[in-house]
């Protein structure tokens, strides 16, 4: 049983901490350049996205940037 309420409250710290991270205003996760994207599956990286998109994106990208300023 006293393994039980170890782990629980370590999980307890992480997901608070994360919480907090989130609240504090940390960026969301983003994925990376590798995975689906190295066979041709997914992913703009390798400049897969239509124009449109590009521009979809960098238009969100300087929001972003213009709202944290």
């Amino acid at each position: 049983m006293t393994v039980f309420f170890a782990t629980f409250t370590v999980l307890c710290i992480a997901v608070l901490g994360m919480a907090v991270g989130v609240l504090m205003g940390r960026p969301a996760l983003k994925g990376s350049c590798g995975g689906l994207n190295q066979v041709g599956l997914a992913g703009s990286c390798s400049g897969g996205c239509s124009s449109e998109e590009k521009e979809i994106c960098a238009v969100k990208k300087a929001q972003r940037l213009s709202d944290r300023e």
